[in-house]
């Protein structure tokens, strides 16, 4: 089974041609590549497919082998494999995923894409759609806007926002780069408010144009970058008028731009898009 490495600043995954690669439990192949002693390393699988709804259709799998909807870093880089292998000679695209059709553009230097601008779509605000289950806050108007969390015994402020997947955002007095993750990761995670677990972002305000990131997401532990939660925690900083509606946002693997855009109500993120290295998989690891 060959295969390509791509991240998105640091947001790594393995990507397969569905389009001529054929293989049983995608699923578990995620969790086989995923693995960084035993497999290729990875935060997860993406397959690149045939769609009857857009020009592609991104099948998407965690380490852990759950199915996500959607990944911001992840597409950017659906969108240079299918420009870079030939498989489109557009720059702008759409790519079909379990959080509906997005749309992509394409910058080229040199023939290869550099970097894409993801159309994200409106956010998801009201609790019961992303979704949040908390006591008190009910029906399909309610926000979810710095409502209490307790975690480990202490009281944190979360605001909640879909971007196709659930993310609580959590503001933090400081860079987060000190934070206990892998202890709090877990908890926010399976917390009981999140019916269908959660992705937790950690943000500090520099200032009104400049957030600093660490993420959590469910079913991979802290990765370097999350295009989605990114976009979340836009969204998540406005509606708590912390930040403009065009950000730059710092996260462990590099810097995407976000914006919410006043007009259409969309936000849009723009970033990198690498590829790592091409491999072929031997056909016993690919049965096994």
């Amino acid at each position: 089974m060959k295969f390509t490495k791509m991240h998105g600043i640091g947001n790594d995954y393995v990507y397969v041609n569905g389009f001529e690669e054929k293989f049983a439990d995608h699923p578990g192949m995620s969790i086989k590549v995923s693995d960084r002693h035993f497999g290729i390393g990875s935060d997860g699988l993406i397959i690149i497919n045939p769609s009857d709804k857009a020009d592609f259709e991104m099948e998407m799998y965690n380490a852990d082998g759950s199915r996500s909807e959607m990944c911001g870093n992840g597409i950017r880089c659906v969108g240079k494999f299918v420009y870079d292998k030939g498989l489109t000679d557009k720059t702008e695209i759409t790519v079909d995923t379990l959080a509906g059709v997005k749309t992509l553009k394409l910058f080229t230097e040199n023939g290869k894409v550099k970097s894409v601008t993801v159309d994200m779509g409106e956010p998801i605000l009201k609790a019961e759609d992303i979704p949040v289950n908390i006591p008190g806050i009910s029906g399909d108007t309610e926000k979810v806007v710095s409502v209490p969390i307790e975690v480990k015994g202490q009281e944190y402020k979360i605001t909640c926002v879909s971007m196709g997947n659930p993310h609580g955002v959590v503001f933090v007095p400081e860079d987060p780069a000190n934070l206990d993750l892998e202890t709090l990761g877990p908890v926010f995670e399976n917390h009981a408010y999140f019916p269908n677990r959660i992705n937790t972002e950690f943000i500090y305000v520099k200032d009104r144009k400049n957030l600093v990131m660490r993420v959590w997401e469910r079913g991979s532990g802290e990765t370097f970058a999350c295009g989605t939660g990114a976009c979340g925690s836009l969204v998540a900083s406005v509606l708590n008028g912390l930040s403009d509606r065009e950000v730059d946002i710092k996260l462990l693997g590099g810097m995407l731009h976000i914006k919410w855009d006043e007009n259409d109500g969309h936000v849009y993120m723009t970033g990198p898009a690498e590829t790592v290295y091409e491999g072929d998989l031997e056909e016993s690891l690919v049965t096994r």
